[in-house]
């Protein structure tokens, strides 16, 4: 039973990663219909992060009254529910509208699925799991290509991922059964009333854990946002070559969180994290010195394999620093101090590039993985495993 529950697992982190990519895909397709600037796609964007924001500090006590199962499959329901509302939108108003339900049922799939593997798997399914988010957040765009070359446009591309969102959210619901844990384990999980925010911010580590993700999803979402910008800018890289390397940045992060599932099974999540960190500072000091530009390239692909294990390593080690009664409220917290990270450190970026240089990239992903690796090392000391 658990394997069957697991491949459904995996199928729902592809289904979490199917939307994601779909905005930034469809919308020089979109904009133009709208009546709207190119620009207004990160005011769409934000309000999906917002959204997000507020549903993983909820999840803590939706999973703890409803259960991982059930928040799963009303949350994917949810997103199949505004994936049609996209479909169908026909002013910019509308868009906007739509991305709330979006972002409010993407962070609660996030935070109930990442606290139950990391509960009930091995850190070698989480990595892998994640893996899988890296195949929907691939294949979306290819919907989406194949939808715009037909008479549908856009639209249909949405009506697609839709589609299959409403095929996964039965597959959920059929497979609630399989998601009940013996009675002492949920009881041990579900011990005590849901914490609050500032309950959470009081345990030993929570302060760091939050920085940490924080900082690693601004690394990764600046590096794939401004690393092409940076090639063609600093390094005289040709652009179609910077964006097929931008291209091979995510797809280092897929390809290596596929291997890091074997590396876990003689590495923890610790040394996991570790090793990240040393990867991505390697890619960046290719990125530093002036080795020209196919030094510059091998380095971002470094950063994206670099950043593979971190995000599902430090994830599966929630329970492992924090206690299984207290990782569903720690995890929404972490995941929304991930998404706050990615609202603000890459425009920040962007306004440094425009008003500055864009030459200081590689200093500002340097600045955050070094405060990334203090906030980690502090994560560790906080709860005894920094050996």
């Amino acid at each position: 039973m658990l394997h069957l529950l697991l491949a459904v697992i995996y199928l729902s982190f592809i289904s979490l990663g199917l939307p994601d990519s779909l905005l930034g895909s469809a919308w020089p397709s979109m904009y133009g219909g709208f009546g709207v600037p190119v620009s207004y796609a990160g005011a769409v964007s934000m309000i999906i992060a917002v959204g997000t924001v507020v549903s993983s500090l909820q999840s803590d006590r939706l999973t703890r009254r409803w259960g991982a199962g059930r928040v799963t499959a009303a949350s994917v329901g949810i997103t199949a529910a505004a994936m049609f509302g996209f479909s169908a939108s026909h002013c910019f108003w509308m868009l906007c509208l739509w991305a709330v339900p979006y972002g409010l049922g993407a962070g609660s799939v996030d935070a109930a699925l990442n606290n139950y593997v990391a509960l009930h798997y091995a850190s070698r399914h989480m990595s892998w799991l994640h893996c899988m988010w890296g195949v929907g957040a691939s294949v979306g765009p290819y919907i989406m290509g194949y939808a715009l070359a037909g008479p549908g446009g856009w639209n249909q591309g949405y009506r697609l991922i839709a589609l299959l969102q409403t095929a996964l959210t039965a597959v959920l619901l059929l497979s609630l059964p399989l998601w009940k844990r013996p009675a002492g384990q949920l009881a041990k999980e579900s011990a005590g009333p849901a914490l609050s925010l500032g309950q959470i911010l009081r345990i030993p580590g929570a302060k760091a854990v939050m920085a940490t993700f924080f900082c690693y999803c601004a690394v990764e979402q600046t590096a794939g946002l401004w690393a092409s910008s940076y090639l063609v800018l600093q390094k005289g890289v040709p652009a179609g070559t910077a964006a097929r390397f931008a291209s091979l940045f995510f797809i280092g992060i897929t390809a290596g969180r596929a291997l890091s599932g074997f590396l876990t099974l003689k590495l923890n999540d610790r040394q996991m994290v570790r090793l990240g960190e040393g990867v991505i500072g390697l890619g960046v000091a290719a990125l530093l010195l002036p080795l020209g530009g196919q030094a510059a390239l091998a380095g971002l692909i470094l950063v994206g394999l670099g950043c593979a294990p971190i995000y599902p390593c430090l994830i599966h080690s929630t329970p492992d620093h924090f206690g299984s009664e207290n990782s569903q409220a720690v995890i929404g917290v972490q995941m929304a101090s991930a998404y706050v990270g990615i609202c603000l450190m890459p425009p920040l970026f962007g306004l440094i590039a425009n008003h500055i240089t864009a030459a200081l990239f590689p200093f500002y992903l340097l600045a955050i993985l070094v405060l990334m690796a203090l906030a980690h090392e502090a994560l560790l000391k906080s709860s005894g495993k920094g050996v």
